[in-house]
């Protein structure tokens, strides 16, 4: 089920790019928009499930003890997020103020928000979890 999710969200994706190209002020360019807007949603969609489900018979075993979130030893992978997400975040609203201007950056780090306080959450928690 997760490959043919993912298969169909990349067909999904490709007929989204296919549709752009045709997008136009008539009638069937806003019927291609329509397209794009939609098989891009579902395409996002059917790619996050595919990707990010678990499989149906890998629970975990009750043999296998697991600590609690707040215990577990913080791993370079959460500070590598955490910049990561802090630089893609300064860079999509660096693009957003060069291309539309000041308001345009305002409101995109207003949007932005959410993922860079979850981005220098990481950071601060490596940082403070590193002897």
């Amino acid at each position: 089920m997760r490959r043919t999710a993912v298969v169909t969200g990349a067909a999904l994706v490709v007929v989204a790019f296919a549709a752009a190209t045709r997008v136009a002020d008539t009638r069937e360019g806003l019927i291609a928009e329509v397209v794009t807007l939609l098989s891009g949603m579902v395409a996002v969609g059917l790619l996050i499930y595919g990707l990010a489900a678990r499989r149906p018979g890998a629970s975990q075993s009750p043999a296998t003890e697991r600590l609690p979130f707040s215990n577990r030893p913080r791993t370079p992978r959460d500070l590598f997020l955490g910049v990561g997400g802090v630089v893609l975040s300064a860079v999509l609203v660096t693009g957003l103020a060069l291309s539309g201007g000041p308001l345009s950056a305002a409101f995109g780090l207003v949007l932005l928000l959410p993922m860079i306080a979850a981005c220098v959450y990481l950071c601060l928690r490596f940082l403070r979890a590193s002897p």
